[in-house]
């Protein structure tokens, strides 16, 4: 059954169009306390980035929280994650997250976490949307739900990031740079790395509300690559808005991606004889990463595109490390979902144990070239990608790349735009096949 506000991760959208209101705000507080009651009984914790609008959300769902009656506790700004984590730590039979993750201020949403700190499954989902859709109705007086403020959140999760490594780690000697994105990450965060060693410092710590992820953050590494060529340092590090994401940069101020920095922790986990399973990514990782696994005889498996999907990967075949190219790593030895600080941490580690700088130790992986067009279409209610013409298409080009690249067309879930992908250790010919493939795609389905 289609959702109607639930997307593949939370709900999310334009602060103050349906549902990122107030009055949504407040009935979804309710039908999550609903949802979640157990013999009349609820815990949820509540945690924020740094956008403005995170108050206005936060007071909206507290109310409905406690017209449900559910005892509510308030985390203040926090990592994504560290939400994950603080639900377990407390045994609370859910955790909230009002961010937008990547997204500019004038966005925001709701992420949920379970009990045990791992996404909702769809049935939940469903039920709370259901509820959403019932009229309200508040708990006799005395039975309302309480709230408190927890006012040693960042320390629990600090050092919950610090045992993510064994306690002789010591980063001393290491100079690095954090940019936090002005985001949930900017309290916590320094503290980590600093209290492990490591000379930090800063580009990103001043949130005011309105430059989360602005001109910051890992959707943008130009203000940290500058930063860590200008102080020398060995290494920059950037998180999302929210925490949940992290991509680096090299000494040289060159980007390190999330496909690279999957490759460092598994090749050290390989090497030193730890890697239980293999290695899930999506089907927009590069091929590079494929090929460098398959030389170890390390297996790989491609989700969907989302880290719900990855995480579905991994816990179906029982392995522990999978990741998306945007940076979104899951160490589940470590934490139940995907956490910018500890998979740093991890790939610090790495580079400690083999004494590789972060450029040498992506020396291993070459990443193939890819080509990616997007096509505007026509919907007219059936996919584009089932035509025999277009699918016959594909299977030529996939012929004459073979073994050493790849085609991927997909439909984007925001508009109504044809993704045309080709991957390959040609870039002479990734290009020219990714041109004809888009080139069929407009002539079949295009708009003028």
């Amino acid at each position: 059954m289609e959702k109607r506000y639930f997307g593949t991760d939370g709900i999310r959208g334009h602060v103050g169009t349906h549902p990122i209101t107030p009055e949504f705000m407040l009935k979804l507080g309710w039908a999550t306390g609903m949802a979640f009651k157990h013999n009349g009984q609820c815990s949820v914790v509540i945690g924020k980035d740094t956008r403005i609008s995170g108050y206005m959300f936060e007071s909206a769902l507290e109310a409905g929280l406690s017209a449900a009656g559910a005892k509510v506790r308030l985390l203040g700004p926090m990592p994504t994650p560290a939400i994950a984590y603080l639900t377990r730590t407390f045994q609370a039979d859910a955790g909230i997250v009002i961010s937008a993750s990547h997204n500019p201020y004038f966005d925001n949403g709701i992420k949920f976490f379970s009990a045990q700190g791992t996404k909702l499954p769809d049935t939940l989902e469903h039920e709370i949307e259901r509820l959403v859709d019932t009229p309200m109705q508040v708990v006799e007086s005395g039975e309302l739900g309480k709230v408190a403020r927890v006012e040693d959140a960042s320390g629990r999760y600090i050092e919950f990031c610090k045992s993510s490594v064994p306690t002789s780690t010591s980063f001393k000697g290491l100079k690095i740079v954090l940019d936090c994105a002005n985001g949930a990450t900017y309290k916590v965060a320094p503290s980590v790395f600093a209290e492990l060693g490591a000379d930090v410092s800063l580009v990103g710590v001043t949130p005011d509300g309105l430059n989360i992820n602005a001109g910051v953050g890992s959707t943008d590494l130009a203000a940290l690559s500058q930063a860590v060529v200008e102080r020398q340092a060995d290494l920059g590090i950037a998180f999302d808005g929210d925490g949940d994401r992290v991509m680096m940069v090299d000494a040289q101020g060159n980007p390190v991606d999330g496909d690279e920095l999957l490759y460092i922790m598994t090749l050290d986990l390989y090497e030193r004889g730890l890697l239980e399973g293999g290695v899930a990514g999506t089907l927009m990782t590069n091929l590079g990463l494929e090929l460098a696994l398959r030389e170890r005889d390390i297996p790989f498996v491609r989700a969907k595109v989302g880290d719900r999907y990855v995480m579905a990967e991994l816990q179906q075949r029982g392995w522990y490390l999978g990741g998306e190219s945007s940076g979104h790593l899951v160490c589940l030895r470590h934490t139940t979902t995907g956490d910018g600080i500890i998979a740093a941490l991890q790939v610090l580690r790495a580079l400690r144990m083999s004494g590789k700088t972060l450029a040498q130790a992506c020396e291993g992986m070459s990443k193939c070239p890819q080509k990616l067009i997007n096509v505007r279409y026509q919907s007219n209610g059936s996919s584009p990608l089932e035509a025999p013409a277009l699918q016959s298409a594909v299977a030529e080009a996939e012929a004459r790349l073979g073994d050493t690249g790849r085609v991927l067309l997909r439909l984007s879930g925001t508009e109504p735009v044809i993704r045309v992908m080709v991957e390959g250790q040609d870039a002479e010919q990734v290009v020219k096949e990714a041109e004809a493939l888009a080139a069929q795609v407009q002539k079949m389905f295009g708009t003028d």
